[in-house]
């Protein structure tokens, strides 16, 4: 058995009883940052075993894992914050899974772009997620196919790069488009800022940015 286990993505209080129970019961924990997870582990005092899962080793241990897990070990995959397999490793694992017959759950949990669509004011009726755009390649012309998406997009983008993703939309998608960018979910200093294009790059341009970033980005009308 597999379970893909949701971790809070700020507050620790964010994680369900069922998830606690689960990692209380596996025989062995994956995860993204094993410094950052012993920290949950050792807040709910859980002592289990664990072993570093990550996008630089995820094909390197798969079919090991694969094979453990055929022998009857129960694994649980976490990663630093939120969902496995969002914008985090998991997914090449879960298909391998699914192809030899080893039985995946992935609990329900925190995942930092539902709050951020729910709160931005922006229609949540029908949205894409894109998560972490290319950085270089391949960036312009994923730009050009979203000019004309009629649904709301979410993006996760670093601190660093905020001002200049909301000036490229700006360019793209036109300085009026309206836009809500969240970080520090469910952490202290939450914010939460609405407004256009233009107005959302003022406003982070005057300001030293920390935290996670979701974007929200209203479609093409």
């Amino acid at each position: 058995m597999l379970y893909l286990v949701p971790t809070p993505i700020g507050n620790l209080k964010d994680i369900t009883l069922r998830a606690l129970e689960i990692l209380k019961e596996v025989d062995l924990i994956l995860a993204e940052d094993t410094r950052n997870t012993s920290h949950l582990l050792n807040h709910y005092q859980i002592t289990r075993p664990l072993s570093p899962y990550h996008q630089h080793n995820e094909h390197k241990v798969l079919q090991h894992l694969v094979s453990q897990l055929l022998e009857g070990k129960k694994m649980a995959v976490v990663t630093d914050a939120g969902t496995p397999g969002i914008s985090d490793p998991a997914f090449l694992l879960v298909r391998e899974c699914i192809k030899n017959g080893v039985k995946v759950e992935c609990l329900p949990g925190a995942t930092a772009f539902v709050p951020a669509l729910v709160n931005s004011g922006i229609p949540s009726n029908r949205f894409v997620f894109e998560g972490f755009i290319p950085i270089k390649k391949g960036r312009q012309t994923l730009l050009k196919q979203l000019v004309t998406e009629e649904r709301t997009m979410i993006f996760y983008e670093s601190p660093m790069r905020l001002v200049k993703t909301l000036e490229e939309f700006a360019t793209y998608f036109g300085p009026d488009r309206l836009c809500s960018v969240s970080r520090e979910l469910t952490k202290m200093f939450e914010e939460n800022k609405r407004g256009t294009l233009s107005e959302l790059a003022a406003y982070f341009k005057e300001k030293t940015v920390k935290g996670e970033i979701v974007i929200v980005l209203a479609g093409v009308e």
